[in-house]
């Protein structure tokens, strides 16, 4: 029979560095992004029980958990801050024009994710850095699965309009 935590601990190892993406463009700070990713998955490990899954996935709770942890982070700071570093390329890519090309368009669309309301920004962080599906995120912002495809619709409408602007 396996420990109870077990479970818990493949969860922890599929979301990590997903939880931490979705954290890091929320709060837009590596560290505070551990703290918060960290306390996330505490708070998770000492709610485990309280998991129900006729009310969607694990991976959803855990993002949920984050939203909040990360809400309250922001809330305490009253501000948001700075994005310090770009996000690192693909290693393996030696071409410099390549490289080159590649930190153009991150810096073009960490621009046009500035310009974004933080609303916008969370959603297109919730699908493309965290990987969630429309249920899941649906599950986390706690609307229907067609409202949560519209409003992330608006968003990347708003998100390609901004780098057309920053171009």
């Amino acid at each position: 029979m396996e420990p109870p935590s077990a479970g818990f601990d493949a969860l922890y190892r599929a979301c990590v560095g997903d939880l931490f993406a979705y954290v890091r463009t929320l709060l837009r700070d590596d560290a505070a992004a551990e703290d918060v990713t960290a306390l996330a998955f505490e708070r998770a490990y000492r709610r485990r029980e309280r998991y129900d899954a006729a009310k969607g996935t694990q991976r959803a709770w855990l993002f949920g958990i984050a939203r909040n942890a990360a809400l309250d982070e922001l809330r305490k700071r009253g501000r948001t801050t700075a994005l310090e570093h770009d996000v690192p390329g693909d290693p393996a890519v030696d071409d410099p024009l390549v490289h080159a090309e590649r930190s153009a368009r991150r810096a073009q669309v960490r621009v046009a994710m500035e310009r974004l309301g933080a609303r916008d920004r969370e959603l297109i962080a919730l699908k493309f850095f965290a990987g969630l599906d429309n249920a899941e995120l649906a599950e986390v912002l706690g609307v229907s699965e067609s409202n949560a495809g519209t409003k992330l619709h608006r968003a990347m409408t708003k998100l390609r309009s901004a780098c057309d602007v920053t171009a």
